[in-house]
């Protein structure tokens, strides 16, 4: 990959907060968190123009809540084409965490996660999509 050397001007209190960027996130200099945030609204635009994104549904439950693994396979096979592995690990006795990768249009990833999430029985849920 070749890289490009430019010049970068901004006001003293931007840069300031670029500088706090970079040491919140342990970035090794400005131009990795530069490059972050230009890598961040990419894929956001991606996103809202309905792209093909890759990404994660992480949902964690409870997995004596009746029902709710039926439901959640059952949901998931009507998006069979959107998924491309599930991992499920036992967090305790009585609750697990799932991970579902996932590739497709942005808006049906989504629509796939809000209806999993919103199964009764998930303790919580989060979508996660970057590119592909």
């Amino acid at each position: 990959m070749q890289v490009k050397r430019f010049g970068v001007s901004l006001e003293n209190e931007l840069l300031k907060s670029l500088d706090q960027l970079v040491i919140k996130h342990k970035f090794p200099n400005r131009s990795q968190a530069i490059r972050y945030l230009i890598n961040k609204n990419i894929v956001e635009d991606k996103w809202e123009d309905n792209e093909d994104v890759a990404g994660a549904i992480v949902l964690v439950y409870d997995h004596h809540k009746r029902d709710l693994q039926n439901k959640s396979t059952d949901l998931q096979h009507d998006y069979h084409d959107l998924i491309l592995s599930v991992q499920h690990v036992h967090l305790d006795h009585d609750n697990c965490l799932e991970t579902i990768a996932v590739k497709g249009k942005a808006t049906k990833l989504k629509n796939l996660a809000d209806r999993l999430i919103a199964l009764k029985g998930i303790k919580h849920g989060q979508l996660v999509m970057s590119t592909p």
